[in-house]
């Protein structure tokens, strides 16, 4: 008996030692004060600003002159009626399973550009996500004059679209569907444009005038008229940007109208307007209970001077995502042995590689650095361990407590930049008996992504101008 309290202790001694680097270096720690899932937010129509006054500040509205916009973004949970926490968060995480497969799925190549033949835009396609895969959204006004809609802000595609009439087969939205016929700036894009031949799905209606499809790795599509439209973003009009005005939108963006897409594709808004905003946004992200507001900003103030820079890395395969140079991760302090940057390294063929996005929840490591995370985390968290819970599959019953000590958690990336995470962006509440999980996954695919969660209270700064990715601590002030 007295031989195996020797092994085990010699063991103890070992994880330590691994954990320290050799050394037997104490772990750094910090408080964690206990929340509880977030509540249904009170329905705000107006995201913070009535119509009328939006309206009012349309007279001093500018479209060539302003070079910064800033816009308040709400957590799509906003729109959910009559849900509980527990149903909200469940959503949430299925939510981000087919995320993860889309994103995973293009950056697998599967999605190939090609010129579609008209009569393929009247065919139908089931999806496999009828919930939607957008996180956040904003209010912005389409057309001339303005109809104010809500749109879904996503880093993970190019293409501004919405639902427009007459729909031939929509979802529902929380606002009347855009009648192009009622806007004054509306303007089809001919066939023969430069700008139609830039969409990777392309068409030709029997007026000459260009069509688009965008499809997703769900399964979910949005097929329409390419064309051009002025933007208001409060007091800020932008003219002339390209969107799609779609009339058969299956399985996407229940309750928004449509997606504000902010990749690093030549189509997206920030590429559009790369000369008005110097190909530059920030988002700032806040947990749902926060008495802060989430926001965007575009062009040179959405840069704030504390922000530490990694490189921004080229996918020759794919231009819309953010890819970064995830170098490590420490626990405790301490670098985790079993995790190396040649782990998320982005081959030449486009393969592997790490990108930052809005519109995924829970960061995804490729499955042996997750393993090595997951089990650093546990050798240092003191904690009482309770079952795993969907995807994730280290919790903790943490239920008579009001604050408890976890081991700090800190991202490394290229460049020098570290992303030194808040213990409330790594164990988070996943049901209202106080089991807290702990919030990264490992995946099966190539990809791994940085996640919402890990990204709140930062600014995080897109650079395409600089090809660099910001953050800033306490961003959202």
């Amino acid at each position: 008996m007295e031989g195996k309290v020797r092994v085990i202790t010699f063991s103890f001694f070992l994880l330590v030692v691994c954990l320290s680097g050799g050394s037997a270096k104490p772990l750094e720690y910090q408080n964690l004060v206990l929340g509880t899932l977030p509540r249904p937010a009170t329905h705000n129509n107006d995201l913070s600003w009535s119509e009328s006054s939006t309206l009012s500040e349309l007279e001093n509205a500018e479209t060539s002159i302003e070079t910064t916009l800033s816009v308040r973004l709400e957590h799509r949970d906003v729109l959910a009626f009559n849900a509980t926490p527990e149903a909200l968060f469940e959503l949430r995480l299925e939510r981000d399973v087919a995320r993860v497969e889309t994103l995973t799925t293009m950056a697998a190549g599967s999605r190939n550009a090609t010129r579609v033949p008209p009569k393929d835009f009247s065919s139908s396609i089931i999806s496999g996500l009828s919930q939607g895969s957008g996180e956040y959204f904003t209010r912005l006004g389409i057309g001339t004059p303005p109809r104010y809609l809500y749109m879904v802000l996503d880093t993970g595609s190019d293409i501004v679209w919405i639902q427009c009439a007459p729909c031939r087969k929509c979802y529902n939205q929380a606002d009347p569907v855009f009648d192009p016929k009622k806007s004054g700036s509306f303007a089809a894009v001919p066939c023969s444009s430069p700008l139609c031949r830039r969409l990777d799905a392309s068409g030709c209606s029997q007026q000459r005038l260009c069509l688009y499809q965008v499809s997703y790795g769900d399964g979910s599509f949005t097929i329409g008229e390419f064309s051009t439209e002025v933007l208001t973003f409060r007091g800020t009009k932008v003219g002339n940007v390209a969107f799609g005005c779609g009339h058969d939108n299956e399985g996407l963006f229940v309750g928004a109208a449509g997606l504000f897409g902010l990749g690093r594709g030549g189509l997206s808004f920030p590429s559009q307007t790369g000369r008005r905003f110097g190909r530059k946004f920030s988002y700032c992200l806040v947990d749902r209970q926060s008495s802060k507001p989430s926001s965007a900003v575009f062009g040179e103030s959405s840069v704030p001077r504390s922000a530490v820079f990694t490189p921004m890395l080229t996918n020759p395969k794919l231009d819309t995502f953010y890819y970064i140079e995830l170098t490590g991760i420490s626990v405790g302090g301490v670098l985790v042995p079993g995790i190396s940057a040649s782990m998320f390294r982005l081959d030449a063929a486009g393969n592997g590689g790490v990108i930052i996005d809005s519109g995924t929840s829970v960061t995804r490591l490729t499955r042996p650095a997750y393993i090595a995370l997951r089990d650093a985390f546990r050798a240092g968290a003191q904690l009482k361990s309770a079952p795993g819970f969907s995807l994730f599959d280290t919790c903790y019953d943490l239920s008579g407590k009001s604050v408890v000590k976890v081991p700090t958690v800190v991202m490394h990336f290229g460049g020098g930049a570290n992303l030194a995470l808040p213990a409330a962006n790594y164990l988070i509440p996943v049901d209202s008996n106080a089991t807290f999980c702990f919030a990264f996954a490992g995946t099966s695919g190539g990809l791994s992504i940085v996640g919402n969660i890990q990204q709140q209270g930062f600014r995080v700064v897109f650079d395409g101008a600089g090809s660099r990715i910001g953050f800033s601590p306490n961003g959202c002030a």
